[in-house]
């Protein structure tokens, strides 16, 4: 029924060529089966944020966040709570069956005291709390324009129901504000009742803990005027900080001497070390060098003393996962990196560590080459222990020649913009990095 009304006020609104639906995991999902509108699937919980970037990529779209309460009240609470303080003309359906549908039929933010499910067997208690209510909760908030709580048992509360949908996305059609409409739903599969029955106990339970009715309209509330975003190239160009003009190319072709078709890096170190710059540095290089090339961070829960790291790879045509569970290559920084990631590298692969913090380095695979090399000292050397990453960024290219020295020196030239001196430390580093493999190498011949 929910379904039935959104499509008619779509249809009565005449806005179906511009109505984005947007639905996640869950029973709310098969929301694409049965409108004939824009459809986007998001992340269990996401739907409003995924909602807000379709509005804003295009404010003249009419975006409808159509959530349950397992996703909408539990994973996805924080979302909707910002989303909608944030007041833009949006509209949310959010549907109350007071369990987890989909999922097995577990306890969901909703359930009522007392109700069995398949994580309460003996009816929620008061250690796990009270059922969330999430139309009071968010007609709290100063952001949205119309809240309602509605039903669907009977044909008077059926009425409500299609009045108060239509009511939330004619808001957004004005560009009055947000509207959110709760409706409570029957669910007979988990309640083990024929639909009859379901909407019978719909009344007697769910309505005494929720209270049916418009909870907040302003019925005179604000008009948007919303800003397209620009999508001219040169303008985009010009924000990022970028240029039309191409990078230049140093290396002869794609690196095929570490792998034919795609090179796995994986950089690691404690927060601070500035594993995530060089991560950055080396995607660059690949994408400079015309190759597909994805970098992604990871960070541990401490700021300093934990480990953060990043994987890299570059495609000689597309990556087909960011992840690099098995690099071909690894530079770390302290000793927890090494002894979590070494055991990880592929054969014949390359494993450079700090040899200024880590002095017994765990054996590995016979096959894979560790060597190591004082970053640190030799950044300390130069008067700047910070610059360790860039000793390390030359140490690895000198061992993998993953593309040329020029290559790294270039994307380093960009990341610094004007900064001359710190550019020029940093080449030096990097220059320093390249030397002092060079000279290891050269030592264990």
């Amino acid at each position: 029924m929910a379904h039935k009304y959104l499509a008619e006020a779509i249809e009565e609104l005449g806005v179906q060529d511009r109505t984005v639906a947007v639905s996640p995991v869950g029973c709310a999902v098969f929301l694409y089966y049965y409108l004939d509108v824009g459809n986007t699937q998001a992340a269990h919980g996401r739907a409003p944020a995924v909602a807000l970037g379709h509005k804003l990529a295009n404010p003249d779209s009419i975006v409808v966040s159509y959530q349950g309460d397992g996703d909408l009240a539990a994973i996805g609470l924080a979302e909707i709570l910002q989303v909608a303080q944030l007041g833009w003309p949006m509209t949310f359906l959010f549907i109350n069956n007071a369990i987890y549908g989909m999922t097995g039929g577990q306890m969901a933010p909703t359930t009522l005291r007392q109700q069995r499910t398949t994580t309460s067997p003996q009816g929620r208690t008061s250690l796990t709390g009270q059922p969330l209510k999430v139309a009071e909760m968010i007609a709290g908030l100063d952001g949205p324009a119309y809240v309602e709580r509605v039903a669907l048992f009977n044909s008077k509360q059926r009425n409500r129901a299609k009045k108060a949908i239509k009511r939330a996305l004619a808001l957004q059609v004005e560009n009055r504000g947000l509207g959110f409409v709760e409706v409570l739903s029957e669910c007979p599969t988990h309640l083990r009742m024929t639909p009859v029955e379901a909407q019978k106990w719909v009344e007697e339970n769910m309505v005494p803990i929720f209270p049916l009715g418009v909870k907040k309209d302003l019925d005179s509330g604000p008009r948007f005027a919303l800003d397209r975003p620009h999508f001219d190239p040169e303008t985009v160009v010009r924000a990022l900080g970028g240029s039309k003009q191409a990078p230049p190319r140093f290396a002869e072709g794609f690196p095929a001497h570490i792998d034919e078709h795609d090179v796995a890096i994986k950089f690691a170190g404690a927060g601070g070390d500035g594993a995530q710059t060089i991560a950055r540095l080396t995607a660059l290089a690949g994408i400079n060098e015309g190759f597909d090339s994805t970098y992604i961070p990871s960070y541990g829960p401490e700021s300093r003393g934990g480990t953060s790291y990043a994987d890299v790879h570059i495609s000689r045509q597309e990556v087909l996962s960011p992840a690099a569970p098995r690099p071909h290559a690894l530079v770390v920084f302290n000793p927890h990196s090494l002894k979590k990631f070494g055991p990880c590298v592929a054969p014949a692969g390359v494993v450079l560590y700090d040899a200024t913090v880590i002095s017994d380095p765990p054996p590995l695979v016979s096959s894979v080459l560790q060597i190591g090399i004082p970053f640190a000292r030799i950044a300390a050397d130069l008067g700047n222990v910070k610059v360790k990453n860039a000793v390390a960024l030359g140490a690895f290219q000198a061992a993998t020649r993953l593309f040329p020295a020029e290559t790294f020196l270039n994307a380093l030239r960009q990341s610094m913009n004007d900064d001359r001196e710190l550019a020029a430390l940093n080449e030096e580093a990097f220059v320093r990095g390249r030397k002092a493999f060079g000279a290891l190498s050269a030592k264990a011949n």
